[in-house]
């Protein structure tokens, strides 16, 4: 269970910059790009690390 906490926070922590950083910085079409690539890691994480 501590070991999920670990993930859990690092996804949260992944997701709030990258909304801080596309909200200030990037125009519409980049926004979609950076959260499909933001989704696809944490997806990655979650099935790589978690699912084991």
């Amino acid at each position: 269970m501590e070991n999920n906490f670990g993930y859990y926070l690092f996804a949260l922590a992944a997701i709030i910059v990258a909304f801080l950083v596309v909200k200030k910085v990037a125009s519409c079409m980049i926004k979609s790009v950076v959260i499909l690539i933001v989704i696809a890691v944490l997806v990655a994480i979650y099935y790589l690390y978690i699912m084991q």
